[in-house]
């Protein structure tokens, strides 16, 4: 029975010290200044990522219209062989089918070299966008005296929401 109550006694005092800890965290908590930003915004409405996204487009559009020029060729001879299919002979048809697959294994490779090449870059854009939100979020952080900025949580007060403040900065 004295085990009992010296660990039930235990058990209460760390509750208590528990307790105490937690009222003083949440006393310091309101000292504290705490913003958010939204990344999606961010990337959505900032000028610097319009104009990566703009200069993404201008790099890959020249590829861009030779894949759908290749895959309209592909679908174009395809409709063709199925329609040719009956007058053709043997060798013909197996030559045209041939041609059909050789020129469906090279777009399928281009365009998948094109996706690597298109994520690889969209990848470095967003990398400088976030470099250059990050140094206008900590010239706001360090200018408004806030202890922490965040990007991801459950819940969000608008008056804690700096993420226009964020956008005015990137936009001039």
């Amino acid at each position: 029975m004295k085990n009992f109550a010296k660990t039930f006694m235990d058990t209460k005092k760390a509750v208590v010290l528990a307790f105490c800890l937690c009222a003083f965290g949440l006393a310091h908590a309101q000292e504290y200044k705490v913003g958010y930003i939204n990344p999606d915004r961010i990337m959505s409405e900032s000028a610097p990522a319009k104009a990566a996204e703009k200069k993404l487009e201008s790099d890959f559009s020249k590829r861009t219209k030779e894949l759908r020029d290749t895959q309209a060729r592909l679908k174009a001879m395809g409709e063709k062989l199925d329609k040719d299919m009956p007058v053709l002979s043997e060798s013909q048809r197996i030559k045209r089918q041939r041609e059909l697959a050789d020129m469906s294994q090279d777009f399928q490779r281009k365009s998948r070299a094109y996706r690597e090449d298109l994520m690889q870059r969209r990848n470095e854009e967003i990398a400088k966008v976030f470099d250059r939100v990050n140094t206008e979020i900590n010239k706001i952080a360090k200018a408004g005296k806030y202890d922490l900025i965040v990007q991801d949580a459950v819940y969000i007060s608008p008056r804690v929401d700096i993420t226009e403040q964020v956008l005015k900065a990137l936009n001039n």
